[in-house]
């Protein structure tokens, strides 16, 4: 380039170096203008927001560059500048264009990320519960990328960073093994989404409540007793967690059992439980009650009223509500529930009280 511009009369470095930054700025604008009208077309004629993006916002990065390259040509010229000068000024350009670089490939990372949460793709793991997270370790990546590039730069070595940083690591992660755990398990407890805030959860059989809050560490849940309950994430990963809020429906199947004497109509049971079913406003007619005859046990004939409600929330008082009414209108009806009864009968007792119950009962005669 430099014979060339001295073949057109351009032989003073201040000259010269004023060719080399118009030919920059025009090399620049020419590249921009090709990515304008080719590439950046295509992307949004195609609806590919993110290459879209990083086509819009690459022309500053692009410019730049081109720009500090014809700097560092310029510093090279006929100047009489110290060499140690020249290396300092180069490595000053080279993390500039380091840090330029590395905010655009931020940038077109956390808008990547969040166009991609927003679609909802099944079995993504980029959702809008991740995403804060996701971003959090893109930007930790590229700033451990670029502060590696930067020490590369101005040679400085990285084995003793690299080995202190390997053990500072191997040490937190025996320290906060637990934490660590807890971390990963809810990483994956946002992906996989087995619940949600607002979920009616039963966890391994015991606690059941409302999901409050889901926490990198924990999970919050808010029982009927108004006692708020955290659970590790790592505990939920592990367990057999209940989801009563999730299924085909919103709404949620309940039952009322209940036991009939042998000697009952079991027609007649029948229609009562449905009867107390349809006229009970908390119950869903959609999907229809239904009463089933689960079985003969061992002093009562067992039946079961299934109802759906509308939230899991108000389980127990929809059963309440059933239990009373049912209680009341097979009382009406003449039903009876059997309970447990017991008939004691004496062998024989000892010969000194045998003998006073008998001296009591002559008394009582006379």
């Amino acid at each position: 380039m430099a014979i060339w511009m001295a073949d057109i009369g351009l032989t003073h470095p201040l000259a010269l170096a004023v060719g080399y930054l118009v030919i920059a700025m025009v090399v620049a604008w020419l590249i921009n203008l090709v990515i304008t009208l080719g590439p950046k077309r295509w992307a949004i004629k195609q609806q590919r927001e993110i290459l879209a993006y990083a086509l819009i916002h690459i022309r500053l990065p692009i410019m730049v560059s081109v720009v500090f390259i014809a700097i560092s040509m310029i510093m090279n010229l006929q100047f009489d500048f110290n060499e140690e000068l020249l290396l300092y000024a180069n490595r000053i350009l080279t993390s500039i264009n380091i840090m330029i670089w590395g905010q655009f490939i931020y940038r077109s990372s956390q808008f990547g990320l969040k166009l991609q949460s927003t679609r909802q793709q099944e079995g993504s793991f980029i959702r809008p519960q991740t995403l804060p997270v996701l971003d959090n370790l893109s930007a930790v990546l590229i700033v451990l990328v670029a502060v590696y590039l930067l020490f590369l730069t101005w040679n400085i070595n990285m084995t003793a960073w690299l080995a202190s940083a390997g053990v500072i690591g191997i040490a937190v992660g025996f320290a906060a093994r637990d934490t660590l755990a807890n971390i990963l398990s809810g990483l994956f407890i946002m992906a996989d989404s087995p619940f949600k805030i607002g979920d009616y959860i039963v966890v391994d059989g015991t606690d059941r409540g409302k999901v409050t809050q889901i926490g990198l560490r924990s999970t919050r849940i808010l029982t009927r007793d108004d006692v708020e309950i955290n659970i590790p994430n790592s505990v939920l990963a592990n367990g057999k967690v209940v989801n009563q809020s999730s299924g085909r429906f919103v709404s949620m199947r309940m039952s009322a059992n209940v036991g009939v004497s042998y000697d009952s109509d079991i027609d007649r049971v029948r229609q009562i439980l449905l009867e107390v079913a349809q006229a009970d406003p908390q119950v869903l007619q959609d999907p229809v009650p239904a009463v089933r005859f689960m079985g003969f046990g061992a002093s009562s004939l067992d039946f079961s009223l299934r109802v759906w409600i509308a939230d899991p929330e108000i389980r127990s008082r929809v059963l309440d509500s059933l239990n009373t009414q049912i209680f009341k209108r097979f009382q009406q009806a003449g039903i009876e529930i059997p309970y447990s009864k017991h008939d004691l009968y004496i062998k024989s007792l000892p010969p000194g009280l045998q003998d006073d119950i008998s001296a009591q009962e002559t008394k009582g005669k006379q």
